[in-house]
């Protein structure tokens, strides 16, 4: 793996932990040699993990759209900048310039990240490995809930493990480099759909 994407939030949460894990997660991932490939902004967790990229000497590149990059929340400080024109260039650019996604504790923005990066692994539009960083326990109920679409049915079998967790970064890692690819949609017979 030579980048990631690094999908969280740009809030900045009370609890100081989560500012500490996505400075902790951009440090881990430099020292692996992991280029980050993020939101591009400065603020919240979004900022800490450029930071801590930074700090630990790593390849850091934001992909921001225009209107957010005017209101001054991107990070010039980043190896490489782009300026995109909306959320879908956006995030078919961290796709294309990633090897893998680790998802960090966000809110909206962050959920509809993941949730794409999991529905294009299961259709075949890339087969590189979701990760989801359950740190203090945060996706709990998005793990358990997973689980359940996929007792339910609505997961296929061959889906049902796109989601990689751990609860640290160096655990989660491991994961990602060994995920063995799933047979996506678009390879799948009419009878096993």
């Amino acid at each position: 793996m030579k980048r990631l994407a690094v999908y969280c939030g740009s809030a900045t949460p009370a609890d100081p932990r989560y500012m500490e894990l996505a400075r902790e997660v951009g440090r881990t991932l430099a020292e692996a040699g992991i280029g980050t490939v993020y939101g591009g902004g400065r603020l919240g967790l979004m900022g800490a993990v450029a930071t801590g990229a930074l700090e630990g000497g790593g390849e850091v590149i934001g992909i921001i759209p225009e209107a957010l990059a005017s209101s001054e929340v991107a990070n010039h400080d980043c190896t490489e900048l782009y300026k995109v024109s909306g959320m879908h260039e956006r995030k078919a650019r961290f796709t294309d310039l990633s090897d893998g996604f680790v998802t960090l504790p966000g809110g909206v923005g962050t959920m509809d990240e993941l949730w794409e990066a999991v529905s294009w692994a299961q259709l075949g539009y890339h087969t590189k490995p979701v990760g989801l960083l359950n740190a203090f326990g945060f996706y709990d109920h998005l793990i358990a809930f997973n689980k359940r679409m996929s007792e339910v049915g609505f997961i296929r079998p061959a889906h049902q493990n796109i989601i990689v967790a751990a609860d640290n970064i160096g655990t989660l890692l491991e994961r990602l480099r060994s995920y063995t690819a799933h047979t996506p949609i678009f390879q799948m017979s009419a009878k096993d759909l």
